[in-house]
C-alpha cells in the first residue's frame, strides 16, 4: 500500500507526514495524544520552549510506555490470553452446537 502526505498538527505547528491509509487512523490518535501531552506540559508553565515541551513529552511518553510493558501490565500477555480464552469459547460454542 502506497504512503500519502497528510496534514498533521501539533502544539499549533503544522507538519507534513506520510502514511499508508491503514496507518492513518493509528498517527492520527498518536498526534492528538502527543499534542495533549505537550499542551499539559506547557500549561503547566514550568517549562518554556516547544523543543524542550516536546522532550519532556518524549520522556514522560517513554515512561509510561516501559512501565506498561513491566509495571504488572504485560499488553503481550493478556492478548495471548484473549486469544487463549477466544479459542475456548469457540470450541465450547462448536460442541454446544454439535449437541443441538
Amino acid at each position: 500500500m502506497a504512503s500519502k502526505p497528510i496534514d498533521i498538527e501539533i502544539l499549533g505547528r503544522e507538519f507534513t507526514v506520510s502514511c499508508t491509509d491503514d496507518e492513518r487512523q493509528g498517527l492520527l490518535e498518536a498526534v492528538d495524544y502527543l499534542d495533549h501531552k505537550m499542551r499539559e506540559i506547557r500549561d503547566a508553565g514550568k517549562i518554556v520552549g516547544v523543543e524542550r515541551i516536546a522532550i519532556m513529552a518524549a520522556l514522560n511518553i517513554s515512561h509510561e510506555l516501559l512501565n506498561t510493558k513491566s509495571g504488572g501490565v504485560d499488553v503481550g500477555d493478556i492478548k495471548r490470553r484473549m486469544f487463549t480464552m477466544q479459542n475456548q469459547i469457540d470450541e465450547a460454542i462448536s460442541l454446544q452446537n454439535k449437541l443441538l
